[in-house]
């Protein structure tokens, strides 16, 4: 697989995403008085490409760089995934198989025509 290149969108996302990170640490560091999760939170990407080894690739290229490992749980339906913590923020890279996205959208499919409010009871 080759690298996926940088794209002008890609690279302005980017600064502004990093910029904006710095801007909301500075903010809470002098505003003591506002409140930060308990117990932190999450930054999570999933990587764009053609098909699920592309996706898988860049997983795992993710993991090098942040020097973790991959967990795999696509053998239980599960994703492909790579996570790493700071302090407490997590950043997780998620690759979502093909054919689980095809089950969530199939099941998402009923979700217009079901209205949990007809079958309550009084």
């Amino acid at each position: 697989m080759t690298a996926q290149p940088t794209v002008p969108d890609d690279l302005f996302a980017r600064t502004q995403t990093i910029a904006g990170l710095r801007a909301l640490a500075d903010f809470l560091e002098n505003n003591p008085d506002i409140p930060v999760r308990e117990y932190g939170g999450d930054y999570t990407v999933f990587p764009r490409a053609d098909d699920d080894a592309a996706e898988r690739a860049e997983i795992n290229r993710i993991a090098a760089v942040l020097g973790e490992t991959v967990t795999d749980d696509t053998g239980r339906g599960g994703h492909y995934s790579v996570s790493k913590t700071f302090g407490r923020i997590t950043y997780n890279a998620i690759h979502v198989p093909t054919e689980r996205q095809a089950a969530h959208d199939a099941l998402m499919s009923y979700a217009p025509v079901f209205h949990p409010d007809r079958y309550a009871t009084a």
